[in-house]
Protein backbone atom coordinates (compact mmCIF):
# COMPACT_ATOMS: atom_id res chain seq x y z
CA UNK A 1 0.00 0.00 0.00
CA UNK A 2 1.64 3.23 -1.26
CA UNK A 3 0.76 6.89 0.81
CA UNK A 4 -1.66 7.69 -2.00
CA UNK A 5 -3.94 5.01 -0.90
CA UNK A 6 -3.42 5.41 2.90
CA UNK A 7 -4.07 8.74 2.70
CA UNK A 8 -7.31 7.73 0.94
CA UNK A 9 -8.58 5.40 3.45
CA UNK A 10 -7.03 7.49 6.53
CA UNK A 11 -4.70 5.33 8.12
CA UNK A 12 -2.67 8.03 9.05
CA UNK A 13 -4.65 9.98 10.54
CA UNK A 14 -4.14 11.22 13.86
CA UNK A 15 -7.03 9.24 16.03
CA UNK A 16 -5.50 10.37 19.68
CA UNK A 17 -3.54 13.51 19.87
CA UNK A 18 0.61 13.36 21.37
CA UNK A 19 0.11 14.90 25.47
CA UNK A 20 2.57 16.30 26.94
CA UNK A 21 2.81 15.92 30.73
CA UNK A 22 3.59 19.12 32.44
CA UNK A 23 4.30 17.09 35.70
CA UNK A 24 7.49 17.37 37.79
CA UNK A 25 9.39 13.78 36.88
CA UNK A 26 9.15 12.80 40.49
CA UNK A 27 5.33 13.10 39.86
CA UNK A 28 5.29 11.51 36.35
CA UNK A 29 7.33 7.71 37.98
CA UNK A 30 4.80 7.53 41.15
CA UNK A 31 2.67 5.03 39.71
CA UNK A 32 4.90 3.17 37.16
CA UNK A 33 7.37 2.84 40.33
CA UNK A 34 4.51 2.32 42.54
CA UNK A 35 2.78 -0.70 40.54
CA UNK A 36 6.88 -2.01 40.51
CA UNK A 37 6.86 -1.85 44.34
CA UNK A 38 3.44 -3.51 45.13
CA UNK A 39 4.78 -6.26 42.57
CA UNK A 40 8.17 -6.95 44.26
CA UNK A 41 6.27 -7.00 47.58
CA UNK A 42 3.90 -9.30 46.15
CA UNK A 43 6.55 -11.70 44.77
CA UNK A 44 8.19 -11.22 48.19
CA UNK A 45 5.13 -12.60 50.06
CA UNK A 46 4.65 -15.38 47.46
CA UNK A 47 8.08 -15.97 46.99
CA UNK A 48 7.78 -16.69 51.28
CA UNK A 49 4.49 -18.45 51.24
CA UNK A 50 4.37 -21.77 48.79
CA UNK A 51 0.79 -21.42 47.18
CA UNK A 52 1.06 -25.42 46.94
CA UNK A 53 0.02 -25.95 50.38
CA UNK A 54 -3.52 -25.03 50.92
CA UNK A 55 -4.94 -22.34 53.76
CA UNK A 56 -2.60 -19.36 52.47
CA UNK A 57 -4.85 -17.89 49.73
CA UNK A 58 -7.60 -18.23 48.81
CA UNK A 59 -9.59 -20.20 46.30
CA UNK A 60 -10.04 -19.23 42.95
CA UNK A 61 -14.06 -18.24 42.74
CA UNK A 62 -14.25 -20.05 39.19
CA UNK A 63 -12.93 -23.20 40.71
CA UNK A 64 -14.66 -23.16 43.55
CA UNK A 65 -18.20 -21.93 42.48
CA UNK A 66 -18.17 -24.14 39.17
CA UNK A 67 -15.54 -26.68 38.85
CA UNK A 68 -13.38 -25.10 36.29
CA UNK A 69 -10.10 -23.61 35.80
CA UNK A 70 -9.96 -20.27 34.68
CA UNK A 71 -7.09 -19.05 32.54
CA UNK A 72 -5.52 -17.41 35.23
CA UNK A 73 -5.94 -20.61 37.43
CA UNK A 74 -2.44 -22.09 38.46
CA UNK A 75 -0.69 -18.39 37.83
CA UNK A 76 0.43 -17.97 41.54
CA UNK A 77 1.80 -21.85 41.31
CA UNK A 78 3.29 -20.85 38.38
CA UNK A 79 4.83 -17.55 39.39
CA UNK A 80 6.05 -19.36 43.18
CA UNK A 81 8.05 -21.61 40.58
CA UNK A 82 9.66 -19.47 38.80
CA UNK A 83 10.00 -17.10 41.63
CA UNK A 84 12.09 -20.78 42.73
CA UNK A 85 14.29 -20.60 39.47
CA UNK A 86 11.94 -23.91 38.04
CA UNK A 87 10.75 -22.06 34.86
CA UNK A 88 9.87 -25.80 33.58
CA UNK A 89 7.28 -26.04 36.59
CA UNK A 90 5.85 -22.67 36.27
CA UNK A 91 5.07 -23.68 32.56
CA UNK A 92 3.46 -26.62 33.87
CA UNK A 93 0.93 -25.14 35.95
CA UNK A 94 0.09 -22.70 33.57
CA UNK A 95 1.37 -22.36 30.05
CA UNK A 96 0.45 -18.87 29.35
CA UNK A 97 3.13 -17.69 31.77
CA UNK A 98 5.82 -18.41 29.60
CA UNK A 99 3.79 -15.04 27.11
CA UNK A 100 2.64 -12.84 30.38
CA UNK A 101 5.61 -12.13 32.17
CA UNK A 102 7.58 -11.26 29.06
CA UNK A 103 4.26 -8.75 27.61
CA UNK A 104 4.12 -7.43 31.19
CA UNK A 105 7.32 -6.21 31.32
CA UNK A 106 7.42 -4.47 28.22
CA UNK A 107 4.17 -2.72 28.92
CA UNK A 108 5.49 -1.47 32.27
CA UNK A 109 9.11 -0.67 30.53
CA UNK A 110 7.06 1.16 27.87
CA UNK A 111 4.74 2.72 30.86
CA UNK A 112 7.98 3.80 32.27
CA UNK A 113 9.54 5.33 29.34
CA UNK A 114 6.55 7.47 28.80
CA UNK A 115 6.26 8.47 32.26
CA UNK A 116 9.78 9.56 32.27
CA UNK A 117 10.20 11.11 29.20
CA UNK A 118 6.52 12.62 30.00
CA UNK A 119 5.30 12.42 26.33
CA UNK A 120 2.85 10.04 25.21
CA UNK A 121 2.72 9.98 21.52
CA UNK A 122 0.09 10.40 18.97
CA UNK A 123 -1.75 7.78 17.45
CA UNK A 124 -2.78 7.07 13.91
CA UNK A 125 -5.61 4.92 13.06
CA UNK A 126 -3.62 2.11 11.82
CA UNK A 127 -1.99 2.17 15.49
CA UNK A 128 -5.50 1.96 16.74
CA UNK A 129 -6.58 -0.66 15.02
CA UNK A 130 -3.25 -2.79 15.31
CA UNK A 131 -3.34 -2.02 19.42
CA UNK A 132 -7.72 -3.33 19.18
CA UNK A 133 -6.55 -6.36 16.95
CA UNK A 134 -3.80 -7.05 19.52
CA UNK A 135 -6.24 -6.65 22.52
CA UNK A 136 -8.95 -8.88 20.67
CA UNK A 137 -6.26 -11.58 19.77
CA UNK A 138 -5.18 -11.97 23.49
CA UNK A 139 -8.85 -11.96 24.39
CA UNK A 140 -9.33 -15.14 22.10
CA UNK A 141 -6.61 -16.81 23.20
CA UNK A 142 -7.33 -16.39 26.83
CA UNK A 143 -10.72 -17.73 26.10
CA UNK A 144 -9.64 -20.70 23.88
CA UNK A 145 -6.79 -21.64 26.64
CA UNK A 146 -9.49 -21.50 29.11
CA UNK A 147 -11.86 -23.93 26.92
CA UNK A 148 -9.05 -26.34 26.30
CA UNK A 149 -7.37 -26.35 29.92
CA UNK A 150 -10.60 -27.68 30.93
CA UNK A 151 -11.76 -30.43 28.23
CA UNK A 152 -8.04 -31.78 27.34
CA UNK A 153 -6.33 -33.46 29.68
CA UNK A 154 -4.20 -30.97 31.20
CA UNK A 155 -2.49 -30.90 34.83
CA UNK A 156 -5.84 -33.03 36.24
CA UNK A 157 -7.98 -29.94 35.75
CA UNK A 158 -11.27 -29.23 34.24
CA UNK A 159 -15.22 -30.06 33.91
CA UNK A 160 -14.20 -33.54 32.93
CA UNK A 161 -12.40 -34.51 36.28
CA UNK A 162 -10.96 -37.61 36.81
Amino acid sequence: MDSADSQVNGDNVIVEAAVVDSRSLGRRLIAPIGVAVAGIAGCAVLFAVDPNEPGHYPLCPTRSLLGIDCPGCGLMRGTYDLLHGNVAGAIDHNLLIAFLVPIVLVLWLGWLKRAGTGVRPAVTRRQFRWRNRLLLIGLVIMLVFGVVRNFVPYLDSGALGN
